[in-house]
């Protein structure tokens, strides 16, 4: 199950272990530009999309990267980033920075920068943020050169994993 939009509604409906959450607005979509944001990393530097250089972005957004299907979706893109050396691979989730430098170190993942939003503010600007849970939903997007959306996948059923295929098929076209 993709996610499920409520007509007339400006959020979207979304489920956990089939219980339905809903997100706190409408995530934009392909064609419009994808937010700015400003999040930590593991180092305690600041992350924005500005600052990524104008080169494409896969962003995976996670809910608890200490979770196994969070930990699971993170390793495999971890995987596949020196196949894409011209492009920024990132997982963000609502866990602090030092609890994702330690899943890095106890996982040995070191290819994929992993970003903080504790505080849930990357999630609300996009529509992705589940406040019965304090937790982002999970969700793939593409970002082009120009911080355009090119692909975006919403994954109603949050225990289900994202379609690696698809992501990285998209940016083997592209």
């Amino acid at each position: 199950m993709r996610y499920k939009k409520i007509k007339g509604a400006d959020f979207v409906k979304v489920t956990m272990h089939n219980a339905p959450l809903d997100t706190n607005s409408e995530p934009p979509v392909v064609g419009e530009s994808f937010p700015e944001f400003s999040l930590e990393n593991d180092r305690q530097q600041r992350v924005t999309l500005q600052g990524l250089n104008g080169k494409y972005v896969l962003i995976s957004v996670v809910p608890n990267i200490n979770t196994r299907v969070c930990s699971l979706s993170t390793k495999k893109f971890n995987e596949r980033v020196d196949n894409f050396p011209n492009i920024d691979f990132l997982t963000i989730s609502t866990n602090t920075a030092d609890e994702q430098k330690n899943w890095c170190a106890a996982e040995n993942v070191s290819e994929m920068q992993l970003l903080s939003d504790a505080q849930g503010s990357f999630g609300k600007q996009l529509g992705l943020y589940i406040s019965d849970k304090g937790i982002d939903a999970r969700s793939v997007w593409i970002i082009d050169h120009a911080g355009k959306i090119v692909y975006r996948e919403l994954i109603g059923e949050q225990s289900n994993e994202p379609d690696y295929a698809a992501a990285l098929t998209f940016l083997e076209q592209h």
